[in-house]
């Protein structure tokens, strides 16, 4: 059984309510303020019901299975690991850490970058490239240090970014619903005809990725499951936080194809939001947004910084890791853990700077990165509900509890059908993807590797199993692939 996170950290204060609004923290960050231009860049208003309602039904299926798997795997914390670690054993569950963590440092990236580029609309010091690097990194450190002083301090400060940032959001969608929602635009043009270069279905593909990356964070329940006040409050929290998301996701993309045209919208900058606002109300429409993107940047920020150390401490408790990775100060946070998330954080900087990655490429990585723990959650949730447990593990019942209450047939029947339906989709997301950010995706999982098979030959413990090794092939070929692509230009990252 793993051991826990020393006190006050793992204390079980944290209600339904701050749940919710880690949820809806992590979920609305930047994509949503990006969310017209991006969707209007590859989808007509046809394709865009059509793709949210596959996102919708898909990530609520994923919501389900963190669900599910939080009832019926109760003494398992931080989901993102460790149902995957009891499930399809301690490699695949350290790689679906490793993804999560890798994802939440490249999205600090990304979101740090976008606050600063959206400053840099009134204040043009923040457009130069390297004033920028150096406040995305400087903005790094600083969170740091706030997350350092304790997760009671970090998680207030999440809950007062969530309730002042939904108010800018909120606002954009009674004024443009009541001033300028126009249903003859809405309607024209509504499946694309006017552009036949771009097949339905391929308008969906396109749409696809960008539903995920609005919808990332909705395991943030579960990820924090083990400071919980009631078990139960986890699944409450992440089917609130998801309808809650979905409800604001649906309306901005709709009000937005009511106020411009696809083309239209596709020509927009980053904070597309703002611009249709401004659209509509003038000057201020666009200051309002602009402000709730920076608070929404830097209350995900904040979320991110804290959600992505919890597999890091699991995994060092669990021997995955070095066991000195999972030490806490005096304040109870994970110091460690969250010093080397900011050094990571503040390499990908570098690398990205350096290359002039856009921030779409920053976020389209990442997202890779984020699928993979959905997958496999998924695929053991479907294990479960078919010989009813993982694959075997040599450590359960003695490492790690992941013993469980009884399920009825009927219900069973249910978590296979919601298992099966989240690993369909997450699979078929890899494939709409860029291969491109599928193959640097290996490549930056290969460094994250080496601590592991340290670890597990200095713990003397076989390194991989035969499914395993078979695995760890296909990331080094991929990773391989993608460094003589980088190193001969053939791949780039846009």
């Amino acid at each position: 059984m793993s051991s826990p996170v020393s006190s006050p950290s793992t204390a079980r204060t944290v209600s339904v309510w701050t749940l919710v609004s880690l949820i809806i923290g992590s979920t609305i960050g930047s994509g949503i303020f990006a969310l017209p231009q991006n969707i209007g860049s590859v989808a007509s208003p046809g394709a865009m019901l059509a793709g949210w309602a596959i996102a919708g039904v898909g990530m609520l299926s994923i919501a389900f299975v963190f669900q599910i798997l939080a009832t019926r795997k109760p003494n398992l914390d931080s989901g993102v690991y460790s149902y995957v670690r009891a499930g399809l054993g301690d490699f695949i569950g350290f790689t679906s850490g490793l993804g999560y963590w890798l994802g939440s440092v490249m999205a600090q990236v990304g979101y740090a970058t976008l606050f600063f580029s959206t400053l840099g609309y009134y204040f043009p010091v923040f457009k130069n490239p390297w004033v920028l690097a150096a406040c995305v990194s400087g903005m790094s450190w600083l969170i740091f240090w706030g997350l350092t002083r304790g997760l009671k301090q970090a998680a207030a400060m999440n809950v007062v970014t969530t309730v002042a940032k939904l108010v800018p959001i909120v606002c954009f969608v009674v004024l443009v619903a009541f001033l300028g929602f126009s249903w003859d635009r809405f309607s024209m043009d509504f499946w694309g005809a006017e552009h036949p270069g771009l097949p339905f279905g391929e308008q969906l593909k396109g749409i696809m990725l960008y539903t995920v990356w609005v919808f990332i964070g909705i395991e943030g329940a579960s990820v924090y499951s083990k400071q919980a006040r009631k078990r139960t409050d986890v699944g409450r929290a992440t089917i609130i936080g998801f309808l809650s998301v979905l409800l604001l996701l649906v309306a901005v993309s709709v009000l937005s194809y009511g106020v411009m045209g696809q083309e239209e919208l596709a020509a927009l900058p980053e904070n597309s939001m703002g611009a249709v606002l401004e659209a509509v109300v003038g000057p201020w429409g666009g200051v309002l947004i602009s402000i709730g993107l920076c608070l929404s940047v830097l209350g995900a920020y904040v979320s991110w910084q804290m959600l992505c150390a919890e597999p890091i401490v699991l995994m060092s408790q669990d021997g995955l890791l070095p066991r000195a990775m999972g030490k806490v100060n005096e304040n109870g946070a994970p110091m460690r853990a969250q010093l080397l998330s900011t050094i990571v954080i503040q390499i990908f900087v570098v690398i990205f700077f350096l290359n002039e990655t856009s921030y779409n490429a920053m976020v389209q990585l990442a997202t890779i990165m984020y699928l993979l723990p959905y997958i496999f959650s998924s695929l053991y949730l479907v294990l479960l509900a078919v010989r009813g447990k993982g694959l075997t593990h040599p450590h359960a019942g003695t490492r790690f509890d992941d013993s469980g209450p009884q399920v009825g047939r009927a219900e069973n029947q249910r978590h296979l059908v919601v298992g099966l339906i989240g690993s369909v989709y997450s699979l078929w997301l890899i494939y709409a993807a860029d291969p491109v950010y599928v193959l640097f995706g290996a490549l930056a999982v290969v460094p994250g590797m080496i601590p592991y098979i340290w670890t597990r030959v200095r713990n003397g413990e076989k390194l991989f199993n035969a499914f395993e090794w078979v695995v760890v092939a296909l990331v080094v070929v991929g990773a391989v692939y993608a460094l003589i692509g980088l190193i001969n230009g053939s791949l780039v990252l846009q």
